[in-house]
């Protein structure tokens, strides 16, 4: 089975032709004020269109209002709505109902106690996202897109009810043996793929999704 690849972070009409000609098969825009990969709605409906027919299109908010998830909806249009904040169960479900589309639930995960909260969504989200915790040495730490790896033997082998992403630290140097490790068979990338922070690199991009096609 091919492994599908999400990348995140995407701001420019290059990068979208990038993933396309790479082969992956979801594009994520960033609504968060804090990351350096934000995008107003303005700028995200452009992309979107471009992206349309071709990738999936994953809206990502962290504790968002109802207002503003409605907002998004009415002017982006997204395949998926992605929640990287601290939303409950309850919360995922109303937000899933408001938005009228699959949502993506991301859980930070640091040890086992993450993973048995990660289950706790598997009734109201249609997929999830794990990705590394930060430390309380990062305070500062964005809620995605930090950098950062978790063991991924925490999540190998357990039985998940929906699809799963594997994401956090990963590049092209080390997303094969994450997969391998983890038996994903999705993955998302963001600062992996960067010159710097919020700046895609092509070169990066087209790199890890060889990587990622080639893995096993």
């Amino acid at each position: 089975m091919t492994v599908q690849v999400k990348i995140c972070g995407i701001r420019s009409a290059r990068a979208i032709k990038a993933l396309v000609a790479g082969g992956a098969g979801y594009a994520g825009f960033v609504f968060y004020p804090q990351s350096p990969r934000v995008v107003t709605l303005d700028e995200a409906a452009v992309l979107a269109r471009h992206a349309g027919g071709r990738l999936k299109r994953v809206g990502l908010v962290v504790d968002a209002t109802d207002d503003f998830v409605a907002d998004l909806c009415r002017k982006v249009a997204l395949d998926y709505l992605q929640l990287h904040g601290r939303e409950t169960p309850r919360r995922v479900d109303e937000l899933r109902r408001l938005a009228g589309l699959p949502v993506i639930k991301a859980v930070a995960i640091a040890g086992p106690q993450d993973v048995a909260l990660a289950k706790s969504y598997q009734s109201v989200a249609d997929m999830l996202l794990f990705d590394a915790k930060p430390p309380k040495s990062m305070p500062a730490a964005l809620p995605g897109g930090n950098g950062l790896a978790f063991d991924w033997r925490l999540i190998a082998g357990e039985d998940w009810r929906i699809p799963w992403m594997l994401s956090g630290g990963l590049d092209a140097d080390n997303v094969a043996e994450a997969i391998a490790v983890s038996g994903a068979r999705m993955v998302d990338v963001s600062s992996g793929v960067e010159s710097r922070p919020g700046e895609k690199n092509m070169e990066q991009i087209a790199a890890f999704l060889q990587a990622a096609g080639e893995a096993k």
